[in-house]
């Protein structure tokens, strides 16, 4: 759960981006799903992630997302805007215009433009920290192609430039080297489909991407999994043995796009995504449909 002092742990919904016939960004949507997350029992939301196509927008359509965000959330609903860019220093400025916008954390990919070295990775952490908001470190060496390893990061909190990690590599076993080497620095869970292992693992947060469509059993599920009560462990099992098959979507190419199709089915405001992002191809549709509808006739919302 979320504190004044400790405003990036918690259920911060990675929040897809709703868009009108045109592709404009529908910020009245948007809003209205700032609003249905909060009241779904989520901490808050990260808003111009991956999720919320933001390598798409425009700095206009960038800046006024992060205001909307803000202006919607209810009191004690954090907002932790992605400020990830090529440039340290516009990464700095995003991190900027989040605290100007009244943003409670920022979450910061290292530098992405090329396979940055370790010294460049510190650089940028250090530049963005100048903006003054809590830093949380986005490891997804996947797309990035650097690699937040453990030390690398137990030197970013040790300096005081980060306060939590969103670990998307999939390996579960980082937690432990995490702990062991950066005690105090605060893991958060950055896949749906890896949520149980580490939750087990101490994860003290989630940047999750499902919430989106189903806050309501997925909230339950984090907190069942990271309660540390060996009662609450069965339930959670079960429960994410239900929900896994479309959790697991998260991890994979075409997650902007499935999420959006599984909300599209709850009755939720979904939508189309902006190129590249191109509509799934109609056997990806059917299994992620199939997937969605079968959490559906669970009961799970």
């Amino acid at each position: 759960m979320t504190t004044a002092a400790t405003p990036w742990r918690g259920i911060h919904v990675a929040s897809a981006l709703p868009f009108t016939d045109d592709l404009s960004v529908d910020y009245d949507a948007f809003a209205d799903h700032v609003r249905f997350l909060a009241a779904g029992g989520c901490d808050g939301v990260t808003p111009n992630g991956s999720l919320g196509e933001y390598q798409t927008l425009t700095s206009e359509e960038r800046a006024r997302v992060v205001e909307t965000a803000v202006r919607a959330a209810p009191a004690g609903f954090g907002v932790m805007p992605g400020v990830a860019a090529y440039g340290a220093l516009e990464a700095r400025r995003w991190a900027e215009q989040a605290a100007e916008a009244g943003a409670t954390s920022v979450l910061l990919l290292p530098p992405n433009a090329y396979r940055a070295e370790r010294e460049a990775v510190v650089h940028h952490y250090r530049e963005v920290a100048k903006a003054g908001l809590p830093v949380v470190a986005y490891n997804n060496p996947i797309d990035t192609k650097v690699d937040l390893t453990p030390d690398l990061l137990a030197e970013l909190f040790h300096e005081g430039l980060i306060v939590a990690v969103k670990e998307f590599t999939g390996d579960v076993r980082r937690a432990y080297q995490i702990a062991e080497l950066a005690p105090g620095l605060d893991l958060l869970i950055g896949a749906d489909d890896v949520l149980l292992e580490l939750g087990i693992a101490g994860a003290v947060g989630w940047i999750a991407g499902y919430p989106n469509m189903i806050p309501e059993a997925t909230v339950r599920l984090y907190r069942l999994a990271t309660s540390g009560d060996p009662a609450d462990l069965a339930e959670a099992v079960r429960i994410y043995r239900d929900l896994h098959p479309l959790l697991r979507w998260d991890s994979k190419t075409e997650f902007v796009q499935s999420i959006k199709l599984s909300m599209d089915i709850a009755g939720l405001n979904g939508g189309a995504c902006r190129p590249p992002r191109l509509p799934l191809p109609p056997e990806l549709t059917a299994r992620i449909t199939a997937d969605t509808e079968a959490v559906i006739r669970k009961g799970y919302k």
